[in-house]
């Protein structure tokens, strides 16, 4: 893709059989012996965000390249569909941003749709904000952002000599 070599868990499969300690575990070793460098490009989205940033908490901040898109930073819920997402170790991150023990990645932003619920865009402001990771927010989108969009950040994000035509 783009000239790149594609390495990555789903969360899907084995991977989703395994407790979500263990996900952590592995991503947090994943990142610390194949992908600390300052080249490293890690893009991760929705769920595997949020288990990227509880493996974070195990590591010194990353010093690679972090693009979160939709990425759950805890618990949420909403009134008018009547549904509702507790995932494991739910408070974990906000307790580690607030006592200034999380250690941010080095060059991280966050991408999230102004109509998101499962990505509660204030949440997420809030979160990255305290840390100082820049927070977009996607006009006119849910969840899943939009393949323009995307490939509009990939095309500023990724380095060029990568990928070009």
């Amino acid at each position: 893709m783009r000239g790149f070599d594609i390495v990555g868990r789903e969360t899907v499969g084995e991977f989703r059989t395994l407790t979500f300690s263990e996900q952590i575990s592995i991503v947090a070793d994943d990142i610390k012996d194949n992908f600390w460098s300052e080249d490293a490009y890690v893009i991760a989205n929705s769920f595997g965000a949020y288990i990227f940033l509880n493996a974070q908490q195990f590591l010194p901040p990353f010093i690679g390249n972090v693009l979160l898109l939709s990425p759950i930073v805890g618990e949420f819920s909403n009134a008018e569909t009547r549904t509702a997402f507790i995932p494991p170790h739910s408070g974990k991150l906000f307790e580690l941003m607030q006592s200034g023990n999380y250690p941010t990645p080095l060059n991280c932003e966050i991408h999230v749709g102004e109509q998101d619920w499962q990505s509660d865009p204030t949440n997420v402001a809030a979160f990255s904000g305290q840390l100082g990771i820049p927070f977009y927010l996607v006009p006119n989108c849910g969840h899943r952002l939009d393949k323009a969009y995307v490939t509009s950040i990939l095309d500023r994000w990724l380095p060029a000599t990568k990928y070009a035509n």
